[in-house]
């Protein structure tokens, strides 16, 4: 656990001086939000969110290109350095699963350059963007079953449960799940990067008790970096994480939770994240099928300053609404023993 703390502090030092230079040069490269209608899936104008977001224009996004420079080679480092035995297929699916979805979400970001106006090269529509990043989760999933052997998940009172091959499609899900989950709750300043760092000291712990040093090292790293960065996020921020952090970052969280076998642990350690992917799940399935909406706005943070939460208020909330998710997600998770 001291070696795990030691990379965290060195992670967040390496981070911390190397973020203003990069906020520099995100404003230099104009990486930045612009003053533009915000729209949502269906290509529907969304004026709520515009009307609480449109004062953060100029705000440098594309945080999370740091996050994945300075872990992927702090990660590669650190293994070598301490002569780590990592199975090769687990170093893929870890390196693979941060950096492939953070260039999904570059792709989206890059948009946001020159003042926001869109190249004609970009016109990717979010259908064709999901289904990359199935292509990509089934990837990992099909390496994690095949190569490594996953084909279950605990589950409190049952031990371990066997799904077979249906754990492709299962871990895929799980994968595509928190992606966006982590994407749509990258609304507020601090409100993702918070409940990350959350999320990732429950899965440390979890770590250390399976002696699963590899997977350590890297939530360990990852922890110092995104509290760097956590201290130029908060409100009011001065760098987004941006969807080239949001998608690495909540892919990265899935994965880590498939690769010590708390699956179900993960959905109530993140329960934050659940919450706003679930509200706007049901907000698009009633406007698809049933021609109205069930909730005035979502996701749910978005109600929230609807109704006339300040944004820190509804940040620290969560903050603390996902602290009381990642113990209850901790006891389930020990519940099933150390492996």
């Amino acid at each position: 656990m001291a070696q795990f703390l030691g990379l965290t502090l060195l992670s967040f030092f390496i981070t911390g001086i190397l973020l203003i230079p990069f906020i520099d040069f995100l404003y230099k490269i104009k990486l930045r939000r612009a003053k533009q209608t915000t729209r949502d899936m269906f290509n529907k104008p969304t004026p709520v969110f515009d009307k609480f977001n449109n004062w953060k224009v100029g705000t440098p996004i594309g945080g999370g290109i740091l996050i994945i420079v300075v872990v992927s080679i702090l990660t590669l480092w650190a293994y070598g350095i301490l002569n780590i035995d990592i199975k090769p297929w687990e170093l893929f699916v870890i390196l693979f699963t941060f950096i492939g979805f953070g260039f999904l979400g570059l792709y989206d970001d890059a948009k946001k350059l020159v003042n926001g106006k869109k190249i004609s090269f970009f016109g990717l529509r979010f259908r064709y963007k999901f289904a990359i990043q199935w292509v990509l989760a089934l990837i990992i999933a099909s390496v994690l079953y095949k190569e490594l052997g996953y084909d279950f998940v605990f589950i409190r009172g049952f031990g371990q449960a066997t799904l077979g091959f249906m754990f492709v499609p299962f871990a895929a899900f799980v994968i595509v799940a928190f992606a966006n989950a982590v994407n749509i709750s990258d609304g507020l300043d601090g409100l993702a990067s918070g409940l990350l760092l959350i999320c990732l000291v429950a899965f440390l712990a979890i770590t250390s008790n399976q002696l699963n040093e590899p997977l350590g090292i890297f939530i360990a790293l990852l922890m110092g970096s995104i509290a760097a960065f956590l201290y130029f996020n908060i409100y009011k921020a001065r760098i987004w994480l941006g969807d080239v952090g949001s998608l690495s970052l909540g892919a990265a969280l899935a994965v880590i939770g498939l690769l010590t076998g708390k699956t179900i642990a993960l959905a109530f350690i993140g329960g934050v994240f659940v919450l706003e992917i679930a509200s706007s799940l049901i907000q698009i399935l009633s406007k698809k099928f049933l021609g109205r909406r069930i909730f005035p706005v979502a996701p749910f943070h978005l109600w929230l300053l609807k109704i006339g939460w300040d944004e820190p208020k509804i940040v620290m909330r969560a903050w603390l609404a996902g602290f009381l998710f990642t113990v209850l997600g901790l006891y389930i998770a020990f519940i099933g023993g150390p492996h």
